[in-house]
């Protein structure tokens, strides 16, 4: 296959994932967008109205391990296509809600098809290019998320409340529109197409004793090691801290002072900043300054963190840092994103991402309810930043050792469509 064919595919691989991945953060930001206009509509209980928030993340917690293991023998692409498509549906179907409960059940299966497309947007990702930048790539497919958020943030600027729900059409048309583009242009991944075909001849040279798509006998035992341990810890501590801010910096900045129009600024600057630091460290992850590059990052988000609770209640000073923490926080998702398809083979990569970013949604449900416990007690919002710092340094220090243990593993050979032809 030609180099320029290559890198066509290659490229047309990553933008429709960083499509995929817009279309994600637009909808898991567009709840809490939507928050004032359904309380005014619904006037829904704040157990109800809790339920709400958490419907989509649990949805989203079964999905990522249902749809994992589904990829690994149906293939990305496959998965990829009907969960884009069917969370666009659903939140179609949020947006014609009549009451709370159809909400909550709406929300929930957007959060199916969020979990299901997630670990085949990372092995796409991973497996798209075999020159050693998967890691990058990686990366930047994933800065789609923070600017999806934003897009959601700005939406609702410029929605007024009560039209709440041109938020959820606006989410659900993307990821509709998105799916027939992904399956018109987009190539199945060529590592899981070449272990496709050797099971196919495999099993056709002894059809009595044919060979299983997972080259091990279960994949969970397969992903249970010291690796896992230190990604799920990653991905745990670090979607706590992510989805505590989406969820409840504004609220925390208008305690510290901001008005709500300045909270929503820095909301939009904390997401925009963070695509724009992960554009900045994709292509460095793949160069030796990684190690570097991993270590700053993670340092930076206690700093920040404990600045945002120290700093005088000045705006310009807290929206600043602000921005510069969404910059670390969602940089150091990206790194987590990055490495996580590196530990697994092709034959299991999929099941071990579904894995991973199932148990990062325990982190995600249990960010916003620590924070109402926290505020619960009549504690200031400052004590909410300074609870985080201890959390965020324990995740960091996990992701740098597993950074340090897969820095020397040999990289997978991946497949290409010349192999697959020749297979």
């Amino acid at each position: 296959m030609g180099n320029a064919r290559h890198n066509g595919l290659v490229s047309r691989t990553i933008l429709l994932c960083f499509f995929a991945s817009l279309c994600e953060g637009f909808d898991i930001q567009a709840a809490g967008v939507s928050a004032s206009g359904i309380t005014a509509e619904f006037a829904p209980t704040s157990r109800l109205l809790g339920f709400l928030f958490s419907a989509s993340t649990l949805g989203l917690l079964i999905g990522a391990f249902i749809g994992g293991s589904v990829a690994d023998v149906a293939g990305r692409k496959t998965v990829l296509i009907a969960s884009i498509f069917s969370f666009g549906i659903a939140s179609l179907l949020t947006a014609a809600a009549p009451d709370v409960a159809w909400l909550a059940c709406a929300r929930f299966a957007t959060g199916l098809g969020l979990g299901g497309a997630l670990p085949s947007i990372m092995a796409l990702g991973a497996e798209a290019d075999a020159k050693g930048s998967r890691r990058s790539s990686v990366a930047i497919l994933y800065s789609g998320a923070p600017v999806g958020a934003a897009l959601a943030s700005l939406v609702s600027l410029l929605v007024n409340a009560a039209h709440w729900r041109w938020i959820f059409i606006i989410g659900g048309i993307m990821p509709v529109a998105l799916a027939p583009l992904i399956a018109a242009f987009m190539s199945e991944s060529a590592p899981f197409l070449v272990l496709r075909v050797a099971r196919r001849a495999a099993t056709l040279s002894n059809p009595k004793n044919p060979v299983p798509m997972r080259t091990l006998p279960s994949p969970l035992a397969a992903i249970w090691s010291g690796r896992t341990m230190l990604l799920w810890v990653g991905f745990c501590l670090g979607l706590l801290t992510l989805y505590l801010l989406l969820n409840w910096l504004p609220t925390l900045l208008v305690a510290r002072g901001l008005s709500r129009a300045q909270a929503a600024a820095a909301q939009i600057g904390f997401n925009v900043g963070g695509a724009f630091a992960i554009l900045g460290i994709s292509r460095m992850l793949d160069t030796p300054s990684r190690r570097a590059i991993v270590m700053l990052t993670f340092a930076a988000i206690p700093c920040l963190l404990a600045l945002l609770a120290l700093l005088a209640p000045k705006a310009p000073i807290l929206i600043i840092a602000t921005i510069l923490l969404g910059g670390a926080v969602l940089a150091s998702q990206s790194i987590v994103y990055a490495l996580a398809p590196r530990i697994y083979p092709t034959s299991i990569r999929g099941v071990g991402l579904g894995a991973a970013v199932g148990i990062g949604r325990i982190g995600a449900i249990a960010g916003p309810v620590m924070v109402g416990l926290i505020l619960g007690t009549g504690l200031p919002a400052s004590r909410v930043f300074l609870v985080l710092v201890p959390l965020v340094i324990i995740g960091g220090l996990g992701t740098i050792w597993l950074d340090a243990l897969t820095a020397d593993m040999p990289a997978e050979e991946l497949g290409t469509v010349d192999s697959i032809e020749h297979a």
